[in-house]
């Protein structure tokens, strides 16, 4: 029983986190971003969004929390370790890639408010 409260809780969560995903790319298209990839996977690691704003790949990291200093406190050293290789590996596949910049950033999804994008969090 107890298992399976855990795995009720983990769907739960991945619902959530799906749904804060799919609000940040709402936003980010608000604010002019052509969205190029949602939930990418690579063998180095996930990276949330794949945003493009002119020259500007933005490598999006979204989290969804009660405050944006919770959200952005949730982005640990490793995560950011993973989100940058799998960053290098896809840029790696871009035939223009030299002619891109790119940055990572944070959206913190908040409840029952716009979310707050942190340009080059990381």
């Amino acid at each position: 029983m107890a298992a399976e409260g855990r795995t009720g809780q983990r769907r739960k969560a991945e619902r959530r986190g799906h749904a804060a995903e799919y609000w940040a790319a709402l936003y980010l298209m608000l604010k002019g971003y052509r969205i190029l990839a949602l939930r990418h996977r690579t063998p180095l690691g996930e990276i949330d969004l794949i945003a493009r704003k002119n020259n500007v790949i933005a490598f999006v990291e979204v989290k969804a929390r009660a405050t944006a200093t919770g959200a952005v406190d949730a982005v640990s050293h490793a995560s950011q370790h993973r989100i940058r290789a799998a960053a290098d590996l896809w840029l790696s596949r871009r035939k223009d890639a030299a002619l891109l910049s790119s940055r990572f950033d944070i959206v913190a999804v908040l409840p029952r408010r716009i979310p707050k994008h942190f340009i080059d969090a990381f």
